[in-house]
């Protein structure tokens, strides 16, 4: 079973998730919390699989809460449910540690399907959050490091939230070939996740 746990101050989202999640055999909704302090609370005596998380909260910042949960807790995978269609809030909850993010507009069917996603190591985005990550940023790219041919191909598929064992399935290589590839672009862009590298990315139109 996938152990979820809901943070949201609006009652009638926390009760939309709750009859949502009943229906599904996968996943167990552990709590439901309407704030930032009681999450960090709760988070002491229990941690779930994935937490869905409104970064608009009104005790805390999400995004300050998203990076807290993940420097404690880093087991833990985070999706951000929100409204907020900013690309920099978007970029900042990725930079922060979120694994996937959706619009609070997207049908309920998929959010069981992130949570499977982002549970088997995957990075889910729904379809609004990918057109606003994919829109054009007048930033330059010209400082940029240079990728393989193999490795925007691998980018790409990382972005679109395949984990390692999938893109090596659609690649026809090893999921090791694959882990190899993240490691070197890592190397190459400074940083040391994939989520800064999908946020440099997307921020200069590689994705």
């Amino acid at each position: 079973m996938i152990r979820v746990i809901t943070i949201d101050d609006h009652p009638i989202v926390l009760e939309g998730l709750k009859n949502l999640f009943s229906n599904d055999p996968d996943i167990i909704l552990e709590k439901q919390l309407t704030s930032g302090t009681d999450a960090l609370e709760a988070l002491q005596e229990t941690q779930p699989d994935i937490i869905l998380l409104d970064i608009n909260l009104q005790d805390i910042n999400g995004v300050t809460l998203c990076a807290d949960i993940k420097k404690e807790y880093s087991h833990v995978s985070i999706i951000v449910f929100s409204n907020s269609n900013d690309r920099n809030v978007i970029l900042s909850a990725l930079a922060n540690g979120a694994s996937g993010y959706i619009l609070k507009n997207t049908p309920n069917e998929e959010i069981p399907d992130a949570v499977r996603k982002v549970y088997g190591g995957g990075i889910y985005f729904c379809s609004g959050t990918q057109k606003i990550l994919n829109s054009t940023s007048p930033e330059s790219v010209l400082q940029l490091p240079q990728l393989t041919s193999r490795e925007r191909e691998i980018l790409a598929l990382i972005g679109q939230g395949n984990t390692s064992q999938e893109i090596a399935s659609q690649l026809f290589i090893s999921a090791y070939t694959v882990d190899g590839h993240r490691k070197k672009m890592m190397k190459k862009f400074k940083v040391n996740s994939m989520m800064a590298i999908i946020k440099i990315a997307t921020e200069h139109s590689l994705m």
